[in-house]
């Protein structure tokens, strides 16, 4: 299912399919041995990528199968983080004084329990959000989920007093490490005379819940309620008439969508073990939904490699624009971070000049199994095709 959604010229040679997935598979197992021979930094970032793939393909849910633009995802992100914060550190015990009496060892939760709480909190929250902006289309959707971001980071930012829920701007920290069948990942496993960085292990633990993520995507991209988001996205007025329950249709995006932020949330804190306000801002927000854009709207081959692409390229930049700039120039003219952005901004540019539909577009229905007469007419009635088959997703 995989390699047919990414590599689709190799679904009926079965051979081809499995080779594929082996040298895929041996890469992704290879890669942060082959990174760490550099420094556990590129290790470090390729865990922050695996993060921002799970963030782009949840925003793609809503952006790119169900057409409705989300500027506020962060905060969804925000709220798996905090959970898994509250839940796994000595915050809640230190300001409770019953919990910590009920809870004498404190509260270290399981990664079973984290992270489908996560994704269900998250979930709550995008119905949360997506309930009062049913009517809204558009600029106005997106302003208004662009305020729901910034009133969640707002709300963490103060909740310190009376109560000190969040601990305000100084954010939480001794967050605890996953642990998984009584390993640490946050400490080095030996076997034999190897040694595994906790960062690789943190690399392995995101990469099968990445591989979830886009399993669960492109299954939800082929069913009945993916095709009801996708005519939802062509035109809302037909859906409805079509017979599809929009209003639940919608919810039911925002909910998912947010549910693979809120894993993702909880990750990113226990990886950190800190977590505070200022990681959930609204640069954050606007990163994502180009990595959803500029790979390309409801594709997810397309999602992934922009994700991986806009993060690690600046990263990349931040890491190396000084020493270049000392190898060619003897001196630093520009600040790496200045550069970065600078880089950052001109790719965007590019892109969308040269590659409007994103750089790994969905590929056009119709096109490639009809004579080139008949693809025109094919590629334009394909919205319609697509709404007709779902009629009968109701109430």
């Amino acid at each position: 299912m995989l390699i047919q959604a990414f590599f689709p010229s190799l679904q009926h040679n079965r051979r081809a399919a499995l080779a594929a997935t082996l040298v895929i598979a041996l890469a992704l197992a290879a890669l942060p041995l082959v990174l760490g021979m550099a420094g556990n930094r590129w290790v470090r970032m390729a865990d922050f990528a695996l993060l921002y793939v799970m963030l782009a393909l949840g925003l793609n849910i809503v952006v790119g199968y169900a057409g409705l633009l989300d500027l506020g995802y962060v905060a969804f992100y925000a709220v798996g983080a905090y959970m898994y914060a509250l839940l796994a550190s000595p915050h809640l015990m230190e300001n409770f004084e019953w919990l910590a009496a009920t809870f004498p060892d404190g509260l270290h939760s399981s990664i079973w329990l984290v992270i489908p709480l996560g994704a269900a909190i998250a979930a709550f929250f995008g119905v949360l959000l997506g309930t009062p902006v049913l009517r809204l289309r558009g600029d106005y959707l997106a302003i208004v989920t662009l305020g729901f971001g910034e009133i969640i980071r707002i709300f963490l930012n103060n909740l310190n007093a009376p109560i000190n829920l969040t601990n305000g701007p100084q954010g939480i920290s001794n967050i605890d490490p996953v642990r998984i069948l009584g390993l640490n990942l946050s400490d080095p496993l030996e076997i034999g005379s190897f040694e595994i960085a906790p960062v690789t292990l943190y690399y392995y633990l995101f990469l099968l819940l990445t591989i979830g993520v886009i399993v669960v995507s492109i299954r939800l991209q082929d069913s009945r309620i993916g095709r009801a988001w996708m005519a939802l996205r062509e035109d809302e007025i037909a859906a409805k008439a079509m017979g599809i329950n929009t209003r639940n249709v919608k919810l039911l995006a925002f909910a998912m969508g947010a549910s693979f932020g809120g894993v993702s949330g909880a990750m990113f804190a226990a990886f950190q073990g800190f977590v505070s306000p200022e990681s959930f801002i609204l640069m954050e927000s606007i990163v994502i939904v180009a990595m959803v854009v500029l790979g390309g709207m409801g594709h997810v081959p397309g999602v992934v490699l922009g994700a991986v692409l806009l993060y690690a390229i600046p990263e990349t930049l931040r890491e190396i624009a000084k020493p270049v700039q000392l190898a060619l120039f003897g001196e630093e003219y520009i600040a790496p971070e200045a550069l970065r952005m600078l880089l950052f901004g001109l790719s965007l540019v590019l892109i969308m000049r040269y590659r409007p539909n994103g750089l790994w577009p969905a590929p056009k229905h119709g096109r490639s199994a009809l004579p080139a007469v008949g693809a025109a007419t094919a590629t334009a009635t394909a919205p319609a095709s697509a709404a007709a088959i779902d009629s009968k997703v109701a109430s």
